[in-house]
């Protein structure tokens, strides 16, 4: 008989997650359907970012930390009897120089290979993890180290920017080259499809803002889960973290543990975002790319057959075109 309760590890650039959850029966409108239910969640910040921004790859110190953070969630695994599932790793290993040291260190440690995913898949497991929650219709924003993946269901796509990432490049808090960067930034992205649509935000970046804006201390996802903000909302807690100095600012709800040191780079990034989706209001979920993870695949949609097109312009050699199959250009 299959274990109940499932695992996953998701190894980002700032921090990796331990889920322990199961699925359960809950009756919705007279009808019941499986759902994911979380039973311990462990946080440990790992910072993996760093070592890819000053030497672009994971050093062995760092894999050290790496190792024992991951031995700390295998003895979680064994005493809970939970079956690891799967483990992920995100954009730092996406850009490290030796990722294969990386993964076999981390397969040592907990006894599973690590996959190192894109991120349009990050982006997709991540929708996909709210969907299940909270239904179609919505636009995920997944703010991570080192990168931030957006989704509506139909398009997903990465952009290479996380508070980590930013932090290294600007300090804890952005000055004027912020609007040079964002620029450059927004240049050649199209978020066609996403404007003006109800809004999650996933990640850390999220739930540390939650609990700064709720003032709770301690993580609780019922609490956190469809929590509804403001863009005045957002201004207020960004001016109340910016004023504080950096010591005061690591006492404050959820940004212990160098969440102090990169939060604003993430809610000033976070505000960019909003700003061209066109949405006052945004909704933050503790689901994410562990969720994802455990989810039986979705059936991708049909491809659409190629339209025939018809080239009658004349070639240099004197011929005319024949017919050929048109492609995205």
């Amino acid at each position: 008989m299959e274990n109940k309760l499932q695992a996953t590890i998701d190894i980002g650039s700032h921090s990796c997650i331990l889920l322990i959850a199961a699925f359960e029966d809950v009756v919705e409108e007279e009808t019941s359907r499986k759902t994911l239910v979380p039973k311990l969640q462990k946080v440990e910040v790992c910072r993996l970012g760093e070592d890819i921004y000053e030497h672009g790859k994971i050093t062995p110190e760092r894999i050290q930390e790496l190792v024992q953070i991951m031995t700390k969630f295998r003895m979680d695994l064994h005493a809970l009897g939970a079956d690891l599932k799967a483990v992920a790793m995100t954009e730092a290993m996406r850009k490290a120089e030796n990722p294969e040291e990386v993964i076999e260190a981390v397969e040592k440690a907990v006894w599973v290979k690590p996959r190192v995913i894109t991120g349009e898949e990050e982006g997709k497991l991540t929708y996909r993890s709210v969907k299940e929650w909270h239904g179609e219709g919505n636009v995920t924003i997944d703010i991570g180290g080192g990168s931030t993946e957006l989704s509506n269901g139909e398009t997903t796509f990465s952009i290479p920017v996380g508070a980590l990432k930013m932090f290294k490049a600007m300090g804890p808090i952005p000055g004027p080259e912020y609007k040079k960067f964002i620029k450059e930034t927004f240049k050649d992205l199209s978020f066609k499809g996403m404007t003006k649509k109800p809004v999650y935000l996933i990640g850390g970046t999220g739930t540390a803002l939650a609990m700064v804006f709720l003032n709770s201390q301690t993580f609780d996802y019922k609490a956190i889960e469809g929590l509804e903000m403001s863009l005045s909302d957002l201004e207020a807690v960004t001016t109340r973290i910016t004023n504080l100095s950096k010591e005061l600012r690591a006492m404050l709800p959820g940004l212990g543990n160098g969440r102090h040191e990169v939060i604003i780079c993430g809610l000033f990034w976070l505000r960019s975002l909003l700003e061209k989706l066109r949405v006052e209001t945004f909704k933050i979920s503790t689901a994410g790319l562990r969720f994802g993870l455990l989810y039986p695949p979705e059936k991708e949609p049909d491809q659409k057959p190629k339209k025939r097109t018809f080239n009658f312009a004349k070639k240099t050699d004197g011929s005319t075109g024949t017919p050929t199959d048109s492609e995205d250009k």
